[in-house]
């Protein structure tokens, strides 16, 4: 809560605000919480000022001194911050939708899930910032400085970047497809570009950025494949008992390699552990499961499990989730009531003739068409 007495001192003007703190070097105001929309803030200093949740949207705060400032979610929509020096400030979950900080000192700044749409941000020092997470969509960074910044998670879209600087700056999980001015970045030194973004932007990213950002030239073209394939938008995860490991590992590896965003453990829970709420975590984190059946797997308590749980996100979900592969005729010698069932409705892959390459491939490329057929 701010402090009365440095309410009424700051409200008496910049002037006689920044006497006041040079008198009172060792007190740290205390602004939290204070409404301040629209005041005149010009010149004043705010540094260390404790300004947690103010509201100062609309606020002229132009060439003032917020350096190391606490900031954290306050309102700044729309305040003009424009040449402000704000290094090292906690700006954590901060509004500046549509605010003006056009060569405004940001570096090192927190601005970690800020909002800084339709910000004006051109010629600002961003350079060491966090804005992981920040909402930068439209905001205007043409010629900003984001040396050294982390735009890990950032919504980028409608920025425009034109002529700006970066180096060894995070582009990682971000969609670059509608970031501006790319093409005309000063690169300083290599950056970061993450997997996860090639995979975001569709593969469509300028080739002279990525060059300019330090990534080589047989990366660029492999990209194209890293995105050029069929589209898979599931995960499916391989369900197996330990005695069947061989066949879970070459069916692993030759599902990845047709594309296919795939997972497989072992289903040997130990003793005393909570056999359902494993079963129930690991339902809530694929979209398909292939659960191997063969004499061994049959016999163990996680496979009935594994099926009941699938059956029922099935029928609450109202799509395809189980696909049930067979090893042996274990599944067709069961007399339990899942088992039954599969049998009654459900196709059932055939690989007890894995161990023949031909049958093997033929089997898989039957379970990979099965596996698309919801995507068509």
């Amino acid at each position: 809560m701010a402090e009365e007495e440095h309410l009424y001192m700051l409200k008496q003007g910049a002037g006689i605000w920044n006497r006041w703190r040079a008198e009172c070097s060792t007190v740290v105001p205390d602004l939290s919480g204070a409404d301040l929309r629209r005041t005149n803030l010009r010149e004043a200093n705010l540094s260390e000022a404790n300004l947690v949740g103010t509201d100062l949207s609309g606020a002229n705060a132009e060439a003032a001194n917020l350096s190391a400032g606490r900031l954290s979610k306050a309102n700044l929509s729309v305040a003009n911050l424009s040449g402000a020096s704000l290094p090292w400030a906690d700006l954590f979950g901060g509004d500046f939708d549509w605010a003006n900080l056009s060569k405004a000192d940001l570096f090192g700044v927190d601005l970690q899930g800020a909002n800084l749409r339709g910000a004006i941000l051109t010629g600002a020092n961003l350079g060491g910032g966090n804005l992981s997470r920040a909402i930068v969509s439209s905001a205007d960074l043409r010629e900003a400085d984001l040396n050294g910044a982390d735009l890990t998670g950032a919504d980028l879209n409608g920025a425009d970047l034109s002529r700006a600087i970066v180096g060894w700056t995070k582009f990682s999980d971000v969609d670059l497809t509608g970031v501006e001015g790319l093409d005309t970045l000063r690169h300083l030194g290599p950056s970061t570009i993450g997997i996860d973004t090639i995979c975001r932007s569709g593969g469509r990213i300028s080739e002279v950025f990525l060059r300019g950002c330090g990534v080589p030239d047989v990366a660029i073209r492999y990209m194209r494949y890293l995105t050029g394939g069929p589209i898979w938008t599931y995960s499916c995860f391989i369900s197996y008992s330990s005695q069947d490991q061989v066949f879970a590992e070459r069916l692993h590896a030759d599902l990845q390699s047709r594309g296919l965003r795939c997972w497989f453990t072992r289903k040997d829970v130990p003793i005393g552990e909570l056999i359902r709420a494993r079963m129930d975590e690991g339902q809530r984190t694929r979209d398909k499961l292939l659960v191997v059946l063969s004499a061994d797997s049959m016999g163990s308590t996680w496979a009935e499990l594994e099926i009941k749980s699938a059956l029922e996100k099935e029928a609450k979900e109202k799509r395809l989730v189980l696909h049930p592969l067979c090893l042996d005729d274990a599944l067709k010698g069961s007399d339990e009531d899942w088992a039954a069932r599969l049998r009654r409705e459900r196709m059932v892959a055939d690989f007890r003739g894995w161990a023949d390459d031909a049958a093997y491939q033929r089997a898989v490329n039957r379970l990979i068409r099965d596996l698309g057929a919801e995507q068509i």
